[in-house]
């Protein structure tokens, strides 16, 4: 990543945040679809991020974790949208992604909490290292990687419960 665009997003620099954004926005947007579970909700809350982010990307205070920052804003914004869908309406079911090869992965992650899925996501979908987790949700490094294993120790005991699914 380019420290000197990020550097210059930080000091306000509209351009500069919209080409940050736009750097991670397919992953941005994945990870957008993967909580809200449809298209139409997913691009309302990048929309949300990029709002927030021309606000508020100066409240980062080490360029080294934009990154981090953004994402953290992103399931905030997530949270934030689930939270008001539940209260106008009860939740619909939707389908994780349309694609065949993802709707097993879907089936078993439904199995966990949101918190849960959240820690998979970072992690496997976001690709974010145990440090960075751990300074996002606020929680000790040690205990990120307790909940992955005790997390992915569950999601093999579901996959077994439900071979029919694999």
């Amino acid at each position: 990543m380019d420290i000197d665009m990020i550097k210059r997003a930080i000091r306000g620099d509209h351009q500069a945040i919209l080409s940050l954004i736009e750097m991670d926005e397919e992953i941005l947007y994945r990870m957008a679809f993967t909580y809200m579970k449809n298209e139409q909700d997913a691009l309302d809350v990048m929309q949300d991020l990029i709002f927030k982010a021309l606000k508020k990307m100066h409240t980062v205070q080490q360029p080294e974790y934009a990154r981090t920052w953004l994402v953290r804003v992103l399931i905030n914004c997530c949270k934030d949208h689930i939270g008001k869908r539940q209260q106008t309406v009860q939740l619909e079911e939707y389908h994780l992604f349309e694609w065949a090869i993802y709707s097993d992965i879907e089936k078993l992650l439904e199995q966990l909490t949101l918190s849960e899925q959240q820690l998979i996501y970072m992690k496997y979908f976001q690709q974010l290292k145990n440090k960075e987790i751990a300074e996002l949700n606020q929680i000790p490094e040690g205990t990120v990687k307790s909940k992955l294993h005790h997390i992915l120790k569950k999601l093999r005991l579901f996959a077994r419960e439900k071979e029919d699914w694999l």
